[in-house]
């Protein structure tokens, strides 16, 4: 008995910061929490600045054009934290 696989769409769909993770839903309905404390330079800005981001390359990436924060979603998906100290 033959069986497909579901759909994989590693794209971000929606972003959303709160005061302690930050929540990134993907296209094929997969939800990320990373704690935010992971992500000096975010955890580090104020709600203004975490709520104004950009989406890169279609979904494949976000950057937060006021704290100079860019995160994939292959680094996200992998677990990686930030470089930014």
């Amino acid at each position: 008995m033959a069986s497909s696989m579901p759909s994989v769409d590693p794209r971000i769909k929606e972003v959303t910061v709160t005061e302690d993770e930050l929540v990134v839903v993907l296209a094929d309905g997969r939800r990320l929490s990373t704690p935010l404390a992971w992500f000096p330079r975010l955890l580090s800005a104020t709600p203004e600045q975490r709520a104004r981001f950009e989406l890169l390359g279609e979904g494949a990436g976000v950057h937060w054009p006021d704290v100079d924060e860019d995160l994939s979603v292959e680094g996200l998906l992998r677990g990686s934290r930030s470089a930014s100290r």
